[in-house]
């Protein structure tokens, strides 16, 4: 499915196409919206299987590809405020909203910063490999600048747990390291440092996460060694304002968890998203 959107930042109809994955469904009024917001240097293909089986199961689904990842054309925003701007824009245009807000490492910053700008757009929050601030280290911020190679292997040396890291798959036959490679390889020169870069910069999580009013997941990997559980404390303290919120640590898996451990993720935001944040305040 292809989209021509409004341009939110420059308040004018945008030239640019925008790819989102629908699940190979149409969206229909009426019926619950999920949007699934990919993470730096990727695009909506690492929400496959979730998105798959949530559109089969009476969800319209939205997975995009943000401007210049995957197939969407133009530049990669800048700031998490403009792709939070971009989300909100995407789910008036589609009629879509409220819809429940599905994000992994730099998209869980978009979708805190969505939900705190537009609330009436937003059913249900779900965070995944998320902390308040998410800095990035010096090293390879500079290496997604000068040089791609490595910083892929950086971020595959921190994304999978040793499991994985040794070969171990979710998918017979398949390497998750080489495939998350590619991935990063195919997209467009310099969108990697500039997701690094806006992850980097971002200071309003905690002022965002004080202005949710809707039940929030924070779902987080026990090796996860980029965005680890221990960590995310000072942002489940930080929902003040009527939030419902529901820590949830899977066992098995470490920041890739939705390639790691699928079927653990899709269990843990399924239920979630169809228990309406009901669930037990904290899981492992």
């Amino acid at each position: 499915m292809k989209l021509n959107l409004a341009d939110p930042i420059a308040g004018h109809l945008s030239s640019h196409t925008s790819f989102c994955y629908t699940g190979g469904r149409h969206i229909e009024r009426g019926r619950r919206t999920a949007v699934f917001i990919h993470g730096a240097g990727h695009d909506h293909s690492v929400w496959t299987l979730q998105t798959r089986y949530f559109a089969s199961h009476g969800w319209n689904v939205v997975a995009p590809d943000l401007p210049g990842h995957g197939g969407s054309t133009g530049d990669a925003l800048a700031s998490i405020g403009e792709m939070a701007d971009w989300i909100i824009t995407l789910i008036a245009t589609l009629g879509a909203g409220p819809a429940t807000l599905i994000g992994h490492s730099m998209g869980s910053l978009i979708a805190l910063e969505a939900a705190a700008r537009a609330p009436g757009q937003v059913a249900g929050l779900i965070l995944v490999g998320s902390v308040v601030p998410m800095p990035v280290a010096a090293p390879l911020l500079d290496a997604t600048l000068t040089d791609r190679d490595k910083a892929h292997v950086m971020i595959n040396q921190w994304s999978y747990a040793p499991r994985a890291q040794l070969g171990a798959s979710s998918i017979p036959g398949i390497s998750l390291t080489a495939l998350n490679e590619r991935l990063m390889q195919r997209q467009a020169p310099g969108v990697l440092h500039r997701d690094m870069a806006a992850c980097n910069a971002y200071a309003n999580g905690f002022d965002a996460a004080a202005q949710v009013r809707c039940s929030t997941l924070l779902l987080s990997a026990a090796q996860d060694r980029m965005t680890p559980p221990k960590a995310i404390a000072p942002l489940a303290n930080a929902f003040t304002g009527g939030a419902t919120v529901t820590r949830i640590v899977l066992p098995d898996a470490g920041h890739a968890m939705m390639s790691e451990a699928p079927g653990a993720v899709l269990d843990a935001i399924w239920t979630f998203a169809n228990a309406g944040g009901s669930l037990a305040q904290e899981r492992r």
